[in-house]
């Protein structure tokens, strides 16, 4: 349920300012109002949602908070990179290159395999620190992607850069995968 209604604030079907409440969500999600209660903690939790005199209205994600997103990536993304050459399993060199095999397929076809290509470089860098704070910016920030990806040749660039990385990564070089 919390995903639901996540994926529903990230996309825009839910847009920012917008009311929500427990019995709409219920209804539009077909399950009873306990998970949807939880679910709401989570989000408030989240900052996604958040509780006005008027009721519960969707906070979304502002240009501001896509910038720290990014910078807070673009800060730790190549450490928790460099971990993961460090310390990757052989299942998770191979469910890389599977990804990346599918990635290179799907390019032109819309499927968007980025966020499990870089849940598995966070998993794999054995730092749930590092997982816990990368995964849930990265999964946030996939509207923003799915816009970059849908209206250049953004798709077909980060295909390559992750087929760089996974070289990189397969080579055991951590200072090529960290750059």
């Amino acid at each position: 349920v919390f995903a639901a209604i996540e994926k529903n604030i990230l996309t825009g079907v839910y847009p920012a300012g917008e009311p929500i409440s427990e019995p709409r969500l219920s209804a539009e999600l077909g399950v009873s109002r306990t998970p949807i209660r939880e679910a709401i903690t989570r989000l408030e939790a989240e900052r996604l949602i958040k509780q006005t005199s008027s009721g519960m209205i969707v906070v979304g994600i502002s240009k501001k908070d896509v910038e720290e997103m990014y910078a807070v990536k673009k800060a730790m993304e190549p450490y928790a990179t460099e971990l993961a050459v460090k310390n990757m399993s052989a299942e998770g060199l191979e469910k890389l290159r599977e990804i990346l095999e599918q990635q290179e397929f799907y390019v032109t076809k819309s499927k968007d395999l980025d966020t499990e290509f870089h849940d598995i470089i966070y998993r794999e860098s054995a730092s749930p620190t590092l997982e816990s704070i990368l995964s849930p910016l990265h999964h946030k920030l996939m509207r923003f992607r799915k816009v970059s990806l849908q209206f250049s040749d953004r798709s077909t660039q980060s295909v390559e850069e992750h087929k760089q990385l996974f070289e990189a990564i397969e080579a055991g070089d951590a200072k090529k995968a960290k750059e």
